[in-house]
Parts: C-alpha cells; structure tokens; sequence
C-alpha cells in the first residue's frame, strides 16, 4: 500500500509543516485538514500549495473534510455545497482527488433506516455533481460514534451503491469500523474499486462504548483487528492506501517531524507482519 499522513495526527502543526514532515519521513500522499488549508490560504495562493506538494515530492490524497453533511436545515445545507464546490475547485488545481464528506448526526425526531439511507443518498447525489463538475470524487467515511446517522460499513455500502454516482466511494477509518460494529465480512463483500481511502489507527483497551477520538493510537499499539481488516482487504484485492489519522492530543504535543516517522515506522510494522491468510 501506498502510505500517507493525515494532518489530524499532527493537529497543531500547520499545513506547510504537515506536508514537509510527510515528506522527510517517507510518505506517498498527505491527507490535507480542510482548517489548515483555510489558515495557509489567508497568507498564500493555491498556486503557492501546489508548488509546496510538487517541491516535496508527496502528494494530496484528500481534502479532509465537510461535516456532517446531512439532516441539515436550508442555510446550512447551502453553506455544506458552497464548501463542496471551494474545496472541489482547489482540489483540481493541485491535483487531489478526493474530498471527505462525514454523515450528520441523528435528527431529534425518531427516524427509520431507509430514511437515513435516502436522506444520505440524496445529499451524496447533489455532492457528487458538484465535484464531478471539477473532476473531483467523493469519499465518504461513516463513523462508529453512537450518535451518527451512518455508523456501519454496511449502511454506508448501500448508501454508496444506491446513489449510482461514478465518483463516490468509501473510507473506512478502522478505529469507526470498530466502534460501529461493522464486520470483516462487510468488508469482503466490497467492491475495491470503491473504496478509495483506510485511515489506519488503534485504539486503547477500553469498552467500545468509551473509546473517543483521544483514546486512539499509533498503528500497532492497540486493541483493534487491524492485521485481520488489512488481510481482508488483501483478500478482495484492494491495496490503494493506508492514511494515519489519530486525534490524540498527546501526540499533537510531540515534534511533528519525530511524529510523522513514528507514524510511518508503525503502519509499516503492521503491513510487515500481517498475515495474509487471516
């Protein structure tokens, strides 16, 4: 798989750094955080971005990435496709072929599961023709957090399939493919061909009903299947992309340099000694 850094795990680094640290550790690509891209854009070009990506020699694999994009009322509905439509044009201009888009949370009211996979397709429909629009694909990455419309690997998978857009695929980030309950054997049930991003991280040993964001770890050093979600994957022929994405503020305190090559050191050890029979 080809490796890359996402710029969570290196949250208080800006975005310049995040891809300079990408670069001298290794990596393939580097998953831009859309709030850094909005701080390095008050003082640069775009141009300036792509020259940054082209000099380093690591390039954009993702602009992460639009929350919760459904069960939204109109205004905020219109400020989520004008977003879609900025960070589309950018990722054109510096070559990235994915935006991240995140599921809402449940609404209030009490709703069914055909109506949070119509409401997911439906918005998903409209995304996918602005991005297309700038020849830009969708990845849309459910989450395993108890209060989120799209929790599952499953669901997300139908949502995918329903919505019958070339440029919308998945990302399975595998501490929400744990939390959620999703299964390996959603996972060999894919099409490869439609998932476009695995955001690669552990997790501490705790309940799953405890785990948050700030229990997640270097790959390696926790509790989750990760060896037996990489043997799956190999199994249905995917090998596209490994992105290490951890919201740890511990680590956020660490040199980003030093960081990025612990990140790329870990995801490595686990790649090296999956075993692909799992």
């Amino acid at each position: 798989m080809k490796l890359s850094l996402n710029g969570a795990t290196t949250m208080k680094a800006d975005l310049a750094t995040d891809i300079r640290a990408a670069a001298a550790a290794g990596f393939d690509y580097h998953e831009i955080w859309a709030a850094k891209l909005r701080t390095f854009l008050q003082q640069n070009s775009v141009a300036d971005l792509k020259r940054l990506f082209d000099e380093s020699g690591v390039r954009p694999l993702s602009i992460n990435s639009i929350e919760h994009v459904t069960f939204r009322d109109a205004a905020a509905y219109e400020k989520i496709t004008a977003e879609c439509r900025e960070l589309s044009a950018i990722a054109t201009a510096i070559e990235c072929p994915y935006v991240v888009v995140v599921p809402g949370k449940l609404p209030p009211e009490e709703i069914t599961a055909s109506e949070i996979v119509d409401e997911s397709v439906k918005v998903l429909r409209d995304l996918c023709a602005i991005a297309a629009d700038h020849q830009v694909s969708i990845a849309f990455e459910f989450l395993g957090e108890s209060d989120c419309s799209v929790r599952t690997l499953e669901v997300a998978t139908e949502i995918v399939e329903q919505s019958g857009c070339d440029n919308l695929g998945l990302v399975i980030d595998s501490f929400h493919y744990y939390t959620g309950g999703s299964t390996i054997e959603t996972i060999e049930a894919l099409d490869p061909s439609r998932l476009f991003i695995f955001h690669i991280d552990d997790a501490e040993d705790l309940p799953r009903d405890q785990l948050t964001d700030a229990h997640r770890l270097l790959p390696g050093l926790g509790i989750l299947p990760l060896r037996q979600i990489i043997s799956a994957f190999k199994r249905i022929g995917y090998d596209a992309n490994a992105s290490v994405e951890i919201f740890r503020p511990e680590y956020w305190k660490r040199d980003p340099f030093e960081l990025a090559q612990d990140a790329k050191d870990a995801v490595e050890r686990v790649l090296s000694s999956t075993d692909f029979s799992l």
